[in-house]
């Protein structure tokens, strides 16, 4: 009796101890698994986003670079490098770089002294210096395009350098022209991001990054020759090209500084530089182990709600009946719920598919048509410089088309990054007042009579005042062709606070919303207008721009016809320092 007691109290000890090994070695498979499949879809991510900054320093790189052989055919650039109306010069290249945002422009003779410059009347002016020391300098000077990237000698600011020889009428070599484009802004944007993101030179050396305490440190080591030429260059300055904790001994991983990070490594077409995209490797490992977790708890939750049910399966079955009649009720409910919200989600799901093709294609299309229509503006401002006239004929014929096409890839280019604009107050009567100066034009002559009626001329929100008035100016330009075929055409602008925001609605006298619900007229490319005179991104845009605001867009069909569209955004109190 005592020994088959023994036997059975031995027989669930081994069951137990089973029971918890094959627990256990469940658990650990299923954290291997979990881990396999989450790091395959945060490689995937981490692609995607490498491609997109890599398309975007590609694009800083290339905006500016025809634009020094488009200067170097200029009469007055081959005058002023024999020595003829440099002053004058001065202020060209000033007005040039200007228009076109590069940060210096100038001119050095054969010997790499610079004789013109856009920063002529700044304090650290290239006016007077000699950059012959500079690859870029020694490229040209030997009739080639040069292209180089350093720290600047003169303003200790990091740029890219172009350079094409300048030749007189004899076709004879006589200075170089020189282009610096700047960078800064394309780093200050990975500054304020989540994301890791750093670019090396062909030597290893970071020139650009996220986190500027990895900018010009080496990911492996220099020896003391490439150290010698690159001093002789003055390519990094004062830089002692410290070497960065950088370890990618393991598969798709690195570690940088003791953080561990998932790697996705691209070339970009220029000299020999790779972007580094790192992404989030600890979440990974969170994630896993909760999945893990949440199937433990599940389990549990199983076997605790069998055992439960078993021991109450003879109560449960006197009254059957009137349980399975409740039961089948929920069933039926839950279904229709669960029915409704795969309805929500299925109509979640094409939106946010629509939207990542549309950022996607808005990646492509700026990348492939930003360098053309970049060189294309880049001649034309050449041409217009060299007639020193205002545009006529073909040439404005031209202009007017390439601004067309900027002002599309600039729609574009909004579903293809993020807006990291700094949010400040914000009057929305100066919104108001600069939305209508820009589209007075096209309203008066559309033969519209426009009234507004300003409620609340103190309202003030935060956010981005140019952001805000492109929204507005989006509503006040979809109103004019909505009434071209009316008989009244009126156009009213209200200004109202409700509450703790301020409402800003936009009526017209036009068809209105002809049964189209505000969803569907903020789809991306849904437009009624006739082809080549929209894009259907209008509204999509203005949804955007509101809900980064934290506000919302309303349309509705009016009485009287026509279609009231309001921007809803929340107010800013404004607190009076004298």
């Amino acid at each position: 009796m005592v020994k088959g007691s023994r036997q059975v109290g031995t027989l669930r000890l081994g069951l137990a101890l089973g029971s918890v090994v094959l627990a256990l070695g469940l658990a650990m498979a299923l954290f291997f698994a979990a881990t396999i499949v989450f790091t395959q879809s945060e490689m995937e991510r981490a692609e995607s986003r490498a491609v997109l900054y890599r398309t975007s320093v590609e694009d800083a790189l290339t905006r500016l670079e025809h634009l020094p052989y488009v200067l170097a055919q200029d009469s007055m650039v081959i005058r002023a490098a024999i020595g003829l109306d440099r002053y004058e010069l001065n202020r060209r290249f000033a007005r040039i770089a200007e228009l076109s945002d590069a940060e210096a422009i100038y001119l050095m003779d054969k010997d790499g002294l610079t004789v013109a410059a856009s920063n002529y009347a700044s304090e650290l002016t290239f006016l007077g210096q000699n950059y012959g020391f500079r690859p870029y300098f020694k490229t040209a000077a030997a009739g080639g395009f040069g292209e180089f990237y350093a720290i600047g000698a003169t303003t200790a600011r990091p740029g890219y350098f172009y350079a094409a020889p300048v030749y007189d009428v004899l076709d004879k070599l006589v200075a170089v022209l020189a282009v610096k484009v700047d960078l800064l802004p394309l780093t200050q944007a990975w500054n304020n991001s989540d994301e890791r993101i750093l670019v090396s030179n062909a030597d290893g050396v970071v020139v650009l990054a996220s986190d500027p305490d990895w900018s010009y440190r080496t990911l492996r080591p220099l020896d003391a020759a490439r150290r010698e030429e690159i001093a002789q260059q003055r390519q990094f300055g004062t830089e002692v090209l410290p070497a960065l904790d950088w370890d990618t001994s393991a598969t798709n991983t690195v570690r940088v500084q003791g953080e561990r990070y998932l790697q996705v490594a691209l070339p970009i077409s220029r000299q020999g530089w790779t972007l580094h995209f790192l992404g989030n490797a600890d979440r990974i490992r969170e994630q896993a182990i909760f999945t893990v977790i949440t199937a433990a708890i599940l389990i549990i939750s199983l076997t605790a709600a069998t055992f439960f049910f078993r021991s109450r399966r003879l109560r449960r079955a006197l009254r059957a009946s009137q349980e399975d009649r409740v039961r089948l009720v929920k069933e039926i409910e839950d279904r229709r719920a669960a029915e409704r919200r795969l309805e929500r989600a299925q109509s979640e799901l094409q939106r946010a598919g629509k939207l990542a093709a549309l950022g996607e294609l808005a990646a492509s299309v700026t990348h492939e048509l930003g360098q053309p229509i970049s060189a294309m503006r880049n001649y034309i401002v050449a041409e217009e410089l060299a007639s020193a006239a205002p545009a006529t004929g073909l040439v404005a014929k031209l202009s007017g088309i390439v601004t067309r096409m900027e002002n599309i890839t600039r729609q574009l280019r909004f579903f293809a990054a993020p807006g990291n604009e700094k949010m400040q107050p914000v009057a929305i009567s100066e919104v108001l007042s600069d939305a209508v100066n820009l589209t007075r034009h096209t309203i008066e002559e559309a033969n519209i009579e426009i009234s507004i009626d300003n409620m609340a001329p103190s309202a003030t929100v935060q956010g981005n005042r140019l952001r805000l008035e492109q929204v507005l100016v989006n509503l006040l330009r979809n109103a004019v062709p909505a009434m071209e075929h009316s008989d009244e055409r009126h156009l009213s602008i209200e200004v109202r606070t409700l509450e703790n925001e301020v409402l800003v609605s936009v009526t017209d006298t036009g068809r209105g919303l002809d049964n189209r619900s505000l969803e569907t007229l903020q789809e991306p490319f849904h437009t009624t207008r006739r082809s080549g005179e929209g894009m259907g991104l209008g509204l999509a845009i203005s949804t955007a721009i509101l809900k980064e605001h934290n506000g919302r867009l309303t349309a509705e069909q009016c009485d009287q016809g026509g279609a009231r569209f309001t921007m809803i955004l929340p107010l800013v109190e404004i607190e009076d320092n004298d």
